[in-house]
């Protein structure tokens, strides 16, 4: 049997043919390509009017949303896991919020040897100076463009797959 490459020169014919090839009736795939496409227009939107309405990068709020969420603190480990961050790219980012004075590195009281990430009064100022400004936006990107049924179809299904992919 010949691969995708071997039968064509052109890249997206070829992984338009591997796509074929791994699901061969296509359910869904369009479906997957609009989350896709709708996540990262959101996101990059989201992110652009953060940092110009509130100096705060999206990566920043949502630790600071994490931590605020989770009653003030958060082992190193625990929040990377939270914003879908490496351990080091969180250290570097959790570094530069210490120097901002957003959060503080601690040592966790059941194990000294367990970094822990807590939240300022700096940083929980930041945090509620910025929610109406990310909320604003997610309303009128997201919420009032889809009506009560859609969302609450959105809602349940990706809850459903959120839920059936939790590794723990």
């Amino acid at each position: 049997m010949q691969t995708p490459l071997e039968t064509t020169t052109d890249p997206a014919a070829a992984v338009e043919q591997a796509i074929k090839a791994a699901l061969p009736d296509g359910r869904g795939f369009d479906a997957w390509r609009a989350f896709l496409r709708a996540h990262a227009t959101l996101m990059r939107q989201l992110a652009t009017d953060l940092a110009l309405k509130s100096h705060l990068p999206l990566g920043d709020f949502d630790v600071l949303a994490q931590l605020a969420a989770a009653g003030g603190e958060l082992r190193m480990t625990d929040l990377a896991t939270k914003v879908f961050s490496s351990r080091s790219a969180m250290t570097r980012r959790v570094d530069r919020m210490i120097d901002e004075e957003l959060v503080r590195r601690a040592r966790s009281g059941a194990d000294a040897r367990e970094v822990v990430i807590a939240l300022t009064p700096a940083g929980l100022t930041r945090l509620i100076e910025a929610v109406p400004v990310h909320l604003a936006g997610v309303s009128a990107l997201f919420i009032e463009r889809l009506d009560d049924d859609e969302l609450a179809v959105l809602e349940r299904a990706l809850n459903r797959v959120s839920r059936d992919c939790s590794f723990g």
